[in-house]
């Protein structure tokens, strides 16, 4: 139980359905979705959709989403690709010829086709109960309404404005500046969008008037987008990946996702005695620093698109983590085995749902970077991904920028199964920091017995581009310690990523959900 005494905030319990995310409004319509008769895939799509209102630097429905999903009554999980493929016309080669030796972050180059409208479409007709019309209800509304901005989304929209070019300026400032909290933003020809889809399924958003929007408006910034292009695009029901930690699975969206690397981070620090080191202290966020360079490292040369990946089971492999583990000295930092291939980008937005039948959706949803690639469609207004930034330019790498390809994904939604059953759907928000951040949370869990809440709550570091950031609930002792061993301690400007998670109670028959004090949001239940 925490110290009632000290700033923190309580788990949420309910019987019927939670849904914990990182707008209370997003939630709010979760909820609703559940009461009227929804399951948790009508809640978790309502949710989602509207945070691209809520949160429209964290994500939009010019985004991807990555989904696992626990079917109500059965034991198994599901993965749904929702990340889009680069357009046919997107050649490694001739960004070499250009003069680029990496993806741009904000061109059309780094755009790649949205995904996530496909998914959601795919997911609602599959496993769905209400109907997408249902689902994309809360979204039109608030979308022609407006909704108030959150504090820590004004102070994030404030941060990153800058990223905003040309149309993208008229369509998400207002009065040309990022808006205050409390002013209300509204996104009417979002809505329009969204009563097409709601109308016509996917093919509202992936032909007619708003694919060719799309279309001219990238083409006039330089990219080779199609309608073929959008035309094309189709999410992939897929299998999970696993790894197990101490009597606990860890299941993880498989590749272009990049969920191996939290399992083989995981598997790396299965061989330290984590439960006798202070779980704030020194030694054991130098150890977990020192097993994510190594897994990142695996992940830089690894991941890819599953068509173009050879080296999946030797992730997961625990010879692997045995070799790794076996390199880290606990008591000096190594240098970046290879620098990480981005820095760390915290705009995503993560959502998970548990209904009355336990079904049970984790899901993650993203622009990429702080409002992608800073571009969006001259009529509708859709802000592009660049998830295209993913790709690496390296010749003969598998994860090399090519049309029709999938990049490599940061974002991952996870759960944890034990002895066969699903007891927590979770996931951490943060770009490169997720993998890192689902280590964390699970060894939080498992080593230290923490509550959710509290595993959330608990101060975070993460080592990027040679600095180590060490959030400010560490002491300065703690800081001290780890920069004699040789780290670059910096206090991170910002919160490192966000999580949220729904405990499932098995012998009580009650859900527990946690939501990250860090975003604006919260978990409820009915």
């Amino acid at each position: 139980m925490r110290d009632f005494q000290l700033p923190g905030r309580s788990a949420v319990f309910a019987t019927n359905g939670i849904c914990a995310t990182s707008h209370p409004l997003a939630a709010k319509v979760a909820i609703q979705m559940l009461e009227a008769g929804g399951n948790a895939v009508d809640a978790a799509i309502a949710g989602a959709v509207l945070l691209g209102i809520c949160e429209p630097h964290m994500t939009g429905i010019g985004g991807d989403c990555f989904v696992l999903l626990k079917p109500a009554g059965e034991d198994r999980i599901l993965a749904l690709n929702g990340s889009g493929r680069a357009p046919a016309g997107l050649d490694a080669a001739a960004l070499r010829d250009r003069g680029l030796t990496a993806m741009p972050i904000n061109t059309a180059d780094a755009v790649t086709v949205p995904g996530a409208i496909d998914a959601f479409c795919r997911l609602s007709k599959d496993w769905g109960r209400a109907g997408l019309k249902a689902s994309l209800a809360p979204a039109i509304h608030y979308a022609e309404a407006g909704v108030p901005v959150a504090p820590r989304t004004a102070w994030d929209w404030g941060c990153t404005e800058g990223n905003l070019q040309g149309d993208a300026r008229r369509f998400y400032l207002l009065d040309g500046a990022a808006p205050r909290p409390g002013q209300v933003f509204r996104a009417p020809m979002q809505a329009e969008v969204l009563r097409r889809i709601a109308m016509d399924g996917r093919a509202g958003y992936y032909e007619g008037e708003v694919a060719e929007d799309m279309v001219a408006s990238l083409r006039a910034l330089g990219g080779t987008h199609t309608l073929d292009d959008f035309a094309a695009t189709a999410c992939d029901w897929t299998e999970p990946v696993c790894g197990t930690y101490k009597g606990i699975e860890l299941v993880e969206h498989p590749p272009n996702g990049q969920g191996a690397t939290a399992i083989l981070m995981a598997n790396i620090l299965s061989h330290f005695d984590l439960p006798n080191m202070d779980p704030l202290g020194a030694q054991r966020a130098h150890v977990e620093a020192e097993a994510a360079k190594l897994a990142y490292d695996a992940r830089n040369r690894f991941i890819a698109d599953p068509a173009h990946m050879t080296r999946l089971d030797h992730m997961l492999s625990p010879e692997t983590a045995v070799r790794l583990a076996a390199l880290i000295d606990p008591g000096r930092a190594m240098d970046s085995p290879a620098a990480l291939s981005e820095s760390v980008h915290k705009d995503t937005i993560y959502l998970t749902v548990v209904d009355k039948d336990r079904m049970a959706v984790s899901l993650i949803y993203s622009v990429f970077h702080a409002f992608g690639s800073g571009l969006a469609s001259a009529k509708f207004g859709i802000n592009f991904q660049n998830r295209g930034a993913g790709f690496t330019l390296a010749e003969g790498h598998p994860n090399e920028a090519a049309g029709g390809k999938r990049p490599m994904h940061t974002i991952i939604p996870a759960m944890l199964r034990k002895d066969g059953k699903v007891m927590m759907p979770f996931g951490v928000m943060g770009g490169a920091y997720q993998a890192n951040g689902h280590a964390r949370f699970l060894t939080n869990v498992v080593d230290y017995g923490m509550h959710p809440q509290q595993a959330i709550d608990a101060p975070r570091s993460f080592t990027d581009a040679g600095q180590m950031q060490v959030e400010r609930g560490y002491t300065d002792a703690a800081r001290a310690e780890l920069a004699a061993m040789g780290h670059q301690v910096v206090i991170p400007d910002v919160p490192i990523g966000g999580a949220q998670a729904i405990l499932i109670d098995e012998k009580t028959g009650v859900l527990q959900g946690a939501s990250d004090p860090r975003k604006d949001g919260c978990a409820l239940g009915y």
